[in-house]
């Protein structure tokens, strides 16, 4: 299936699946292995980001002998962040007929298997379809106790300093349709790992655009190594901070003012 080939009427039948990766050459070729076949159909871009472990020559390769033409390979010059290869995926998508978008990892903690439960809600009119750990039927599994307590406390902390419901929104499991990217300044982000996905559920949200939640299980990587640092840590709250206050401003602004 060529991209925009139409299957059917759902946004669905239109899924690019964006996968950034640095150093995942024992991953890459598994997760998209599962990819294809839980969703047979569905088109995979991966974003590499220079890896040195030569992830990008196998991601060539699966692309080469894909005969069906899912698979699309980005090079890019430079390790500077998930959310810059993000934010190159979501213009290479746009540049094409995908209707929905979808932020999976490669290394397995975004089980390949559930990814039918956000595009199910897509269908069904939701804008953005978070994968969730915790609301009810979400899970994590073999999470050190430390990672969990930094993940609960980040989006508890989100939530009350921007005032929203969303129970992950640090999550990286996500499906977005095309609007979304369309109507968001994609190049105002500048966000890293971990502030990314709070940065992107936030301007959403304020964009007017629907975004809910669905369970899945989040698996910790068994290859390679995380790419969470402190300093991902520190800018997540610094500018989840910020927002939040300019935002409450704003609201203040707009009552007194009038």
């Amino acid at each position: 299936m060529s991209a925009g080939t139409p299957t059917g009427d759902k946004p669905s039948d239109h899924t690019l699946v964006i996968i950034p990766t640095y150093n995942e050459r024992e991953n890459i070729a598994l997760i998209i292995g599962r990819l294809h076949a839980a969703l047979p159909t569905t088109h995979v871009l991966v974003a590499d980001d220079g890896s040195p472990d030569g992830t990008g020559d196998i991601a060539d390769k699966l692309a080469a002998d894909d005969a069906h033409g899912r698979i699309h390979v980005m090079h890019r010059t430079e390790k500077n962040g998930l959310g810059a290869a993000y934010i190159a995926g979501f213009r290479w998508a746009l540049e094409r007929d995908y209707r929905v978008v979808v932020e999976m990892d490669a290394d397995g903690s975004h089980a390949p298997e559930q990814l039918h439960r956000l595009l199910d809600r897509i269908d069904a009119g939701a804008d953005v379809v978070a994968g969730s750990r915790y609301v009810p039927g979400g899970s994590v599994v073999n999470w050190p106790r430390r990672r969990e307590i930094l993940s609960r406390g980040g989006n508890i902390y989100s939530q009350l300093a921007l005032g929203v419901k969303i129970k992950d929104i640090t999550g990286g499991y996500r499906a977005y349709r095309r609007v979304v990217l369309e109507t968001l300044d994609l190049g105002a982000i500048e966000s890293a790992g971990y502030c990314f996905q709070i940065d992107m559920g936030w301007r959403a949200l304020q964009a007017g655009f629907t975004m809910v939640e669905v369970p899945i299980t989040f698996t910790e990587r068994e290859f390679g190594e995380s790419k969470m640092s402190g300093n991902i840590i520190t800018e997540a709250f610094t500018k989840v901070l910020g927002w939040g206050m300019r935002a409450r401003w704003e609201r203040l602004e707009g009552v007194f003012g009038k």
